[in-house]
């Protein structure tokens, strides 16, 4: 949940002592003392300083410094305005659409609309764009609605009120991602008539690529299961528990839902529920190394290898891996948004000191990525920032934003793989949202679409939210690699008249499935 590192551009001036100052305070704000890297250049970043608002010296280092979070390089000041776009240039990637993509990953933001990714943005940035993803080649936004629901862009934006109406849930929303087909609202892989509907993992692994999932919540939860799982009802969490671990091919499966452990990381003197990660005995089974099935379809069963202790998660990122990993953190409900007495949260986001013993979900991807990458046909996984979703459903605006700078740097560490270990030609990155949640706005009258305000780097922005419950808004897409152009070309005939044009979250699904299409011979 921390960057991973401060960097401070300096220019040539008598006030560089100044600029070591203020690393050393973004250093203590974050209560890490190793994160200061200090860099004096001829001339500062001038993409970097854009939008940034200040008044104190510490808000004013704008005006020779540029302050560069999480370690990744501002890719230039965004849009403040609501509209998306849709760049034709695929950077570096082909313009030609691949009949077959090698690796495909799929990163959600429960709950993560506009404003949730622009608020966190605004905090670490001063600018409401500053994310890496922000700059992809395809920015377009995307409706989510469930099967018995509808996008209305006129009828949406006419009324302030008519964004509550007709709401998805995230297992409706994660099944239409997967499958390509809508259902009804609670519905985990299943359609209307609770038929089982193919879903990307399973096409995925009758391709032969190998096939991962990750979360920062339980894996049993909504999202996940929409994506491996086939139930009637999200609610039966020891169920979809199982048939992840025992009827799919996955390779990797990471998440929260630890029996044993509290909220905040302590160990409990009597275990709670063991329902998310499939009952008792399956625990056991686990822990006794006897838990599994055929994944590969070799007429052998393999075992998962469990992992618990934050080290393990970071170890598995280099190096050899087991053949499959189950991941679950030392923790109940989710990594850090639940830490903490009731009555706890704070106003100020990272104020309140983070669970040290569990990954963050940065750490996790590097680790599934590592695993997964051993398969030479490729792999699909699914990341998700599942408490995004939580914060916003209880209004915690500090915390939303910490989980949103945790699934920023989640992103990030993506990007890395790919370039490093990959390419954009062999690999396609998505990075959307399920639906949008809390309807938040900027700060102002009730009734008005008002845009957020920034009161400066790392200060919470002015926000107001107006439910405790999911919308149904428009949520934002990302896209680049190989494979890019088959979204593009999903774009509904008529545009939003605030987002611009936009697709439906089936697209996701059938889009992916037919870039996993097995190989030809």
């Amino acid at each position: 949940m921390y960057p991973s590192a401060v960097i401070i551009h300096c220019s040539l001036t008598p006030r560089t002592g100044k600029c070591r100052q203020e690393a050393e305070k973004i250093s203590r704000f974050f209560h890490r003392n190793d994160l200061i890297n200090l860099r004096v250049n001829e001339q500062p970043n001038e993409k970097t300083l854009k939008g940034l608002q200040m008044s104190s010296l510490s808000q004013k280092i704008a005006a020779a410094f540029s302050i560069l979070l999480l370690s990744v390089c501002l890719p230039g000041c965004g849009n403040s305005e609501r509209t998306t776009n849709t760049d034709t240039a695929e950077s570096t990637v082909t313009a030609e659409t691949p009949t077959r993509t090698k690796n495909i990953i799929v990163m959600i933001g429960d709950g993560m609309g506009f404003n949730h990714y622009r608020a966190a943005s605004l905090f670490l940035y001063g600018e409401p764009e500053g994310q890496p993803y922000t700059a992809f080649p395809l920015r377009i936004a995307m409706s989510t609605y469930p099967a018995t629901g509808q996008y209305d862009p006129d009828t949406f934006w006419a009324t302030f009120d008519a964004a509550r109406q007709g709401a998805t849930d995230s297992a409706a929303a994660a099944t239409a991602m997967a499958t390509g087909s809508k259902t009804y609202r609670y519905a985990v892989g299943v359609d209307a008539e609770r038929r089982k509907l193919p879903n990307i993992v399973e096409t995925a692994e009758a391709s032969g690529r190998a096939t991962g999932i990750v979360t920062s919540v339980q894996f049993s939860h909504a999202t996940p299961a929409g994506f491996g799982a086939h139930n009637p009802t999200r609610k039966n969490y020891e169920e979809i528990a199982r048939d992840l671990l025992t009827k799919s091919g996955l390779e990797v499966l990471m998440g929260s839902g630890h029996p044993w452990y509290d909220d905040s990381g302590q160990l409990r003197e009597t275990p709670n529920s063991y329902s998310f990660i499939g009952g008792e005995s399956t625990w056991d089974a686990l822990l006794q190394g006897d838990m599994g099935n055929d994944c590969d379809k070799d007429g052998i069963i393999d075992p998962w290898t469990l992992i618990e202790e934050r080290e393990a998660f970071r170890k598995l990122a280099d190096g050899a891996t087991p053949k499959r990993v189950l991941g679950i953190a030392r923790v109940a409900r989710t990594l850090q948004q639940k830490r903490g007495e009731a009555g706890e949260v704070s106003d100020k986001a990272f104020a309140q000191p983070f669970i040290t013993s569990v990954p963050t979900l940065a750490e996790m991807s590097r680790g599934a990525l590592n695993v997964l990458d051993n398969d030479p046909d490729g792999f699909f996984l699914m990341i998700e920032g599942g408490a995004i979703d939580w914060a916003s459903h209880a209004n915690q605006t500090d915390r939303m934003i910490e989980e949103q700078v945790d699934f920023d740097r989640a992103v990030a560490s993506v990007i890395k793989w790919v370039e490093t270990h990959s390419s954009w030609q062999d690999t396609l990155l998505i990075v959307t949202a399920d639906h949008e949640c809390g309807f938040l706005n900027g700060a102002g009258p009730s009734t008005q679409w008002n845009p957020l305000v920034s009161k400066g780097i790392l200060h919470q922005p002015s926000v107001q939210w107006h439910s405790t419950g999911h919308t149904n808004a428009l949520v934002p897409l990302f896209a680049k690699g190989a494979g890019t152009q088959l979204l593009r070309e999903e774009v509904r005939p008529r545009p939003d008249p605030v987002r611009g044009p936009y697709l439906d979250n089936t697209s996701v699904g059938n889009v992916v499935m037919t870039l996993l299409a097995p190989k030809r011979h």
